[in-house]
């Protein structure tokens, strides 16, 4: 009679961290759980995740049945996700109306428990996705607790890891340096199979992550949702084109105080910027047309290609 696998914990993980992850680890058993280790030693079995929703699109697979594919983008980069007819009846159902609503231009912040998984070419490159086991719209005020949250994580590794570098790679040694138990098997295993990382582009994570989290405008920015297509009496149209002008000056001064903001010196790249927007909840090309606007306008510039300063 074979005992129970016991259910593994939910990891709050920046995709930044889960995406570059090329090593898993499964015991031999039939029912030995799988796990990612990252390059800062988490060993991942289920996350939760929480960001900007910003594609969910239905495609047929050969045998007819329909997978749903989408994305989900946090401050550090983007989750990629998939609903088959093997995930729970409600996440089926859920992703169907999440659907229906982000064709109709609705701006939604979603929070997702998810199983880790990974995909291997033939070439040897290593994809990571989420098969989702539930899902939860969530006000900005979650979002921001799970930004805290998923930050904190990320930078006890990154101290984990520290104290990991200058002690042996034995469980006794880590233990000693100060690694926290559940953190010393991961590093031990990332430390083989990466080597030596760069963990600058993680602690720069976690400012823009703690940034927009401990943001106190973030509550008082009005979410920009992109227009519906709707047949509209002529009286209401002056209305439609006042409230287009508001949210135009909206994201503009938004874009205008991120790229103020983040510059520490050398500008904000592009990507950066868009990250950020979307975040916050802007719409990633009204975000960009928004940059296009501000630099027209002689507000930003740009020092090299794809960077933006704030002209003084």
């Amino acid at each position: 009679m074979r005992s129970r696998v016991r259910r593994q914990p939910a990891l709050p993980l920046l995709a930044s961290e889960f995406g570059e992850s090329t090593l898993h680890q499964q015991g031999s058993g039939e029912y030995d759980p799988l796990f990612l280790i990252t390059k800062l030693g988490a060993k991942v079995n289920r996350v939760i995740v929480a960001g900007l929703l910003e594609r969910l699109e239905p495609r047929e697979t050969a045998n007819g049945a329909t997978i749903w594919q989408g994305q989900i983008r946090d401050p550090s980069g983007t989750h990629y996700f998939s609903v088959g007819d093997y995930a729970p009846e409600s996440m089926r159902e859920l992703t169907v109306q999440l659907s229906s609503r982000i064709d109709d231009g609705e701006v939604i912040m979603l929070m997702m428990t998810a199983k880790a998984r990974y995909f291997q070419t033939d070439e040897g490159a290593v994809y990571t996705s989420l098969r989702p086991e539930e899902a939860a719209v969530i006000s900005r005020t979650v979002y921001r607790e799970w930004l805290v949250r998923a930050a904190k994580g990320m930078l006890t590794r990154i101290d984990a890891h520290e104290k990991s570098i200058n002690s042996e790679k034995s469980i006794d040694s880590l233990a000693k340096a100060g690694v926290p138990e559940n953190l010393i098997e991961g590093l031990l295993l990332a430390g083989e199979h990466y080597g030596e990382i760069d963990k600058e582009s993680y602690r720069l994570n976690i400012l823009q992550t703690l940034d927009i989290a401990e943001d106190k405008e973030v509550s008082t920015v009005p979410v920009v949702q992109a227009q519906k297509s709707l047949v509209v009496e002529e009286s209401q149209s002056e209305d439609k084109e006042s409230d287009k002008e508001n949210q135009d000056g909206d994201i503009n001064s938004a874009i205008l105080d991120l790229v103020k903001r983040l510059d520490k010196g050398e500008g904000v790249d592009f990507d950066t910027v868009l990250n950020n927007a979307s975040a916050r909840g802007y719409d990633r090309d009204a975000a960009e047309a928004a940059l296009d606007e501000l630099s027209e306008d002689g507000e930003i510039h740009e020092p090299r290609f794809g960077w933006f300063k704030v002209t003084e």
